[in-house]
């Protein structure tokens, strides 16, 4: 189960709510820097602008590709280890807003992590170190460490232990283990 801390709403679905439960100001903000950074060529810049004006932990050397949509509301509550790739159009949540509640949870991603492109990072997951996510998966739950997962619902297409195997003949992977 991911770990997020449910809030209910009283009325009209939690959404209609959103600016009793985040800044208006704050929202704005994040959007233009996530907005900047989506389209900046730049990596180091979009991770100084993640560290300075989202407050979100980034590692040394992790690249944000072309279009990552992060949490526009709560990105203080996504950290990313070093040197990690978030593939093309990745969207990562720290929030749900659902009809009679809203949802919040951390979104902890470990080092040396390679995201695909197109993947859905839901609030409260962990991805360990090492591990490799598919293009297009929606993680809805934790990834081991040095797993390799995929698909929609998630699964684990190989283990670390799996993957080592695999790579063990391999002249750019078996080095790296």
């Amino acid at each position: 189960m991911r770990r997020t801390t449910r809030y209910p709403v009283q009325g009209a679905n939690s959404l209609w709510h959103v600016y009793k439960t985040v800044p208006f100001w704050k929202v704005v903000k994040n959007f233009i820097v996530i907005q900047l950074a989506r389209y900046t060529p730049f990596l180091g810049m979009k991770n100084w602008l993640y560290r300075t004006f989202l407050r979100m932990e980034v590692g040394e050397q992790t690249s944000f590709a072309l279009m990552v949509m992060l949490d526009v509301m709560f990105p203080e509550k996504i950290s990313v280890g070093r040197n990690t790739v978030i593939g093309y159009n990745t969207t990562i949540l720290a929030h749900e807003y659902l009809i009679k509640e809203y949802r919040l949870g951390n979104v902890e991603i470990g080092n040396e992590v390679m995201i695909g492109a197109n993947s859905t990072i839901l609030p409260g997951v962990t991805i360990g170190d090492q591990a490799i996510v598919s293009a297009g998966t929606l993680v809805h739950k934790d990834v081991p460490p040095g797993a390799f997962v995929g698909g929609n619902p998630m699964k684990v297409i190989y283990t670390r232990e799996e993957l080592e195997m695999r790579w063990a003949a391999d002249p750019v992977y078996r080095n790296n283990q």
